[in-house]
C-alpha cells in the first residue's frame, strides 16, 4: 500500500508538468494562428473555420473588405500610423463578427474577412450598413486623428449555393465595385458566374496576379 501511494505521489508532479506542458502547446498553436496585429484569425485557418459554418448548410454572409488609399497613409504618416490603423480595424471587424455569431480573420496587408449568419437580403444590407459606420471612424494616433474608410464586397449564401473560394471571390468583386465608387458595401447578386475576369481563380488585378493594387 505504501509503495503505491509513493509511486502515486511521484506520478503526479510529472502529470502536473505534462498538463502544464499540454496547455502551453495549446496557446502557442493557438498564437501562430492569429494575426499578431489584430489578433484575428489568419487566412488559413479562418478558411477552415468558415467552410465549417457552411457545411452545416445554413444561410449565411462572406465578406471582404479593404481599406481605401491605404497607401497614401502608409506613404504620408509612416508605417506606424498604418499598423494603428489596420490593428484598430481588425479589432472593429473581430467585435462586430462576435455580435453577430460570426467569425473573422485578416488575409493579409489591409485585406479582412468575415462570415455572418445571415437572415435575408434586407437585413444584411442593414448590418453592412452599420459595420461601415463603424469602420469608418478615424483612428487617433500620435495626437492626431487618421481618417478611415472602408469598402465591403458580400455574398449571401443558401445551402449549396457555392464553395468557400467562389463565395470569396464574389464578395472581393463587389469589394472592388465599392472601392471605385469611393466605398461603402455592395451585395452580390449572383453567386455562378464572376462579373471579371480572373487569374488563377483571383480578380484580375487584385493583389499576387501580376497587376494593379486592389
Amino acid at each position: 500500500m505504501s509503495y503505491t501511494l509513493t509511486a502515486l505521489s511521484a506520478a503526479l508532479p510529472l502529470a502536473s508538468g505534462w498538463s502544464v506542458h499540454s496547455l502551453w502547446m495549446r496557446r502557442r498553436i493557438e498564437t501562430a494562428r492569429r494575426d499578431p496585429l489584430t489578433g484575428l484569425w489568419t487566412r488559413d485557418p479562418f478558411e477552415g473555420r468558415a467552410r465549417k459554418t457552411l457545411a452545416r448548410g445554413c444561410q449565411l454572409a462572406v465578406l471582404v473588405l479593404d481599406l481605401n488609399r491605404f497607401k497614401e497613409i502608409n506613404d504620408t504618416l509612416g508605417h506606424a500610423a498604418g499598423d494603428a490603423v489596420i490593428r484598430a480595424t481588425g479589432q472593429r471587424l473581430g467585435r462586430w463578427a462576435e455580435e453577430h455569431a460570426g467569425v473573422a480573420g485578416r488575409l493579409g496587408g489591409d485585406e479582412f474577412a468575415a462570415v455572418i449568419p445571415g437572415c435575408g437580403i434586407d437585413k444584411l444590407g442593414a448590418d453592412l450598413h452599420a459595420l461601415t459606420a463603424r469602420l469608418d471612424r478615424p483612428v487617433p494616433f500620435d495626437g492626431r486623428s487618421v481618417e478611415v474608410h472602408a469598402s465591403i464586397g458580400a455574398a449571401y449564401y443558401r445551402a449549396g449555393a457555392g464553395e468557400l473560394s467562389t463565395l470569396l471571390r464574389r464578395a472581393d468583386e463587389q469589394m472592388y465595385r465599392a472601392k471605385q465608387r469611393g466605398g461603402g458595401w455592395r451585395i452580390a447578386q449572383r453567386l455562378t458566374v464572376p462579373e471579371m475576369r480572373t487569374v488563377n481563380g483571383r480578380r484580375a488585378g487584385r493583389r499576387g496576379t501580376g497587376g494593379e493594387a486592389a
